[in-house]
C-alpha cells in the first residue's frame, strides 16, 4: 500500500474543509479595544503615529465603545490622559478623573454589556512620565509606588470597573492592590496583571498617545529585558501567587514565543496586548503596498491566538470585527 503523502493535502483543498479542520479561530469576542480618554478636548483628536485611532472625549468614547461592542469585542481597556499632572500623579486616584468619570458613564450606558478594564498606573499622570514616584536620585520608589496603585485600583472600581490592570511592573504590585481591593468592598473585582511587560521600542506611538514619554532617564530598570523568556515565566507566576485573576504578554507580535510559554506555565487566562508599534508598523506596511491590511492584520491576531493568548489587546479591534461579520455573510 503507497504511503499517502497527499492526505493532508486533502483537507486544504476548498475554503470549507479548511474551516472545518481548523485548529485556531480568530472571534470578536476574543478582542479588547483599547482606548485614549482626554480630558481637555471639544472633539477627538487622531493620533499622528497611530493612523485611525484617536484620543477621545468622554462623549466619542461612548460612541467608540458602542461600535465595539456592536461588532461583538468582548470589552475595553481604558487609558486616562488628565489636563493636569504633576509629580505623584495624583489625577490617577481622582474619583472625579478622566478614567473614573468615564468608568461611571460606560457603566451607565452598557451596564454589563461590556467588560470595563482600567489600566491601573501613573506614567499617563506623572508631570515626568515615569510609572511610580520618584527618589531624589531620580529612580523609581517601589514601595510608595504601591500604595498609590492601591489608591488607583480603589477609585477604579468604585466607579465601574469590572478588572484592574497593574502595568507598571513593580514588584508586589498585584498583592498590594488585591489586599487593597478587598478591604474596599471590591472582592469580586478582577485583576489583570501585566505579567511579562518588556521595556519595548514598540511602545512609541503609545507614548505620543497618551503623552507619558519619560522626561529623563528609561524604563528598562522596571520593565523586562527583551532578551529575557524565562524570566517571564517566573514573574507570571509571582503574579499568580498573589492574586492574579487573569495575566497579560506585551508586546505580542515580537513575543510570541513568551506567550506560547507562559501559556504552558498556567491555565488561567492570558490576554496578549498587539501594541501600538506593531499596530503602526501594520498600517505602514499596508499603506506601502505591501500587503493587504485586512488579510495581514488577521493573520497576525490569528498567530497571536495560536501562540495561545485567549484575547488580544489589538487597535484593530473594531475594524476586524467588522472584517469577521464581513467573511460570516
Amino acid at each position: 500500500m503507497p504511503f499517502p503523502t497527499d492526505r493532508p493535502r486533502r483537507m486544504r483543498r476548498t475554503a470549507a474543509l479548511r474551516r472545518l479542520v481548523r485548529e485556531t479561530r480568530l472571534r470578536p469576542d476574543d478582542l479588547i479595544h483599547p482606548a485614549f480618554v482626554r480630558e481637555d478636548l471639544d472633539a477627538p483628536r487622531e493620533i499622528p503615529t497611530m493612523p485611525g485611532q484617536h484620543q477621545e472625549t468622554q462623549d466619542s468614547l461612548v460612541r467608540a465603545v458602542e461600535d465595539a461592542l456592536r461588532g461583538g469585542v468582548a470589552g475595553v481597556v481604558l487609558f486616562g490622559i488628565p489636563a493636569l499632572k504633576d509629580a505623584e500623579g495624583s489625577e490617577a486616584w481622582n474619583d472625579r478623573g478622566v478614567v473614573q468619570t468615564a468608568l461611571r458613564r460606560l457603566r451607565s450606558e452598557f451596564r454589563d454589556e461590556c467588560v470595563l478594564i482600567a489600566d491601573c498606573c501613573l506614567d499617563e499622570y506623572t508631570d515626568h512620565g515615569h510609572c511610580g514616584v520618584l527618589l531624589a536620585d531620580g529612580r523609581v520608589d517601589n514601595d510608595a509606588t504601591l500604595d498609590l496603585y492601591a489608591r488607583i485600583a480603589v477609585s477604579q472600581a468604585a466607579a465601574g470597573a469590572d478588572v484592574i490592570a497593574p502595568s507598571g511592573m513593580m514588584d508586589g504590585q498585584v498583592a498590594a492592590i488585591r489586599q487593597a481591593l478587598d478591604d474596599g468592598g471590591f472582592a469580586e473585582t478582577a485583576i489583570l496583571a501585566y505579567s511579562a511587560k518588556y521595556a519595548s521600542v514598540m511602545y512609541g506611538p503609545f507614548r505620543d498617545a497618551a503623552d507619558c514619554a519619560p522626561k529623563h532617564g528609561d524604563r528598562r530598570g522596571y520593565q523586562m529585558d527583551v532578551a529575557n523568556q524565562r524570566e517571564a515565566v517566573r514573574e507570571t507566576l509571582l503574579d499568580i501567587e498573589e492574586g492574579a485573576d487573569m495575566v497579560m504578554v506585551k508586546p505580542a507580535l515580537t513575543c510570541l514565543d513568551v506567550v506560547a510559554r507562559v501559556r504552558d506555565a498556567t491555565d488561567l487566562p492570558l490576554a496578549a496586548y498587539c501594541v501600538s508599534g506593531e499596530y503602526a508598523m501594520l498600517r505602514a506596511a499596508a499603506a506601502a503596498g505591501a500587503f493587504e491590511e485586512r488579510a495581514a492584520v488577521l493573520e497576525a491576531l490569528t498567530a497571536i491566538r495560536r501562540a495561545g493568548a485567549d484575547m488580544v489587546i489589538t487597535y484593530h479591534a473594531r475594524q476586524v470585527a467588522r472584517w469577521l461579520a464581513e467573511d460570516r455573510g
